[in-house]
């Protein structure tokens, strides 16, 4: 359910819808498959090792208990901004948020 390959990402940058919502840019577009996969962008610029690597095990989290809510399969790709890591349920609640605005709503949301 990892998203890992650099050409799918680009692919998402450049034709997939993107909202943002608080710390997380989220690009979305349909996949082939019948399961939702994820990829995270983090940069330095977010703060220490440590410190990306929570944000990456929460956002994780949060898909992962989210990911059957979600009416079919997409592919997503979560750009974190620099931000101090919040708890679980406000990730939760930007990534219901930006789903929900992304799924429904097929127009492209540059910020």
């Amino acid at each position: 359910m990892h998203l890992n390959d650099p050409a799918r990402f680009k692919e998402l940058y450049s034709i997939g819808n993107s909202i943002a919502r608080g710390p997380i840019k989220l690009y979305a577009a349909p996949n082939e498959g019948s399961k939702p996969r994820l990829g995270i962008s983090i940069g330095r610029r977010v703060g220490t090792a440590p410190r990306r690597n929570r944000i990456k095990r929460l956002l994780r989290e949060a898909f992962r208990l989210m990911q059957h809510d979600w009416p079919s399969a997409y592919d997503l790709v979560i750009v974190v901004r620099p931000h101090e890591p919040l708890p679980l349920a406000e990730y939760q609640r930007a990534l219901s948020g930006a789903m929900v605005k992304l799924v429904h709503g097929s127009t492209r949301n540059k910020e």
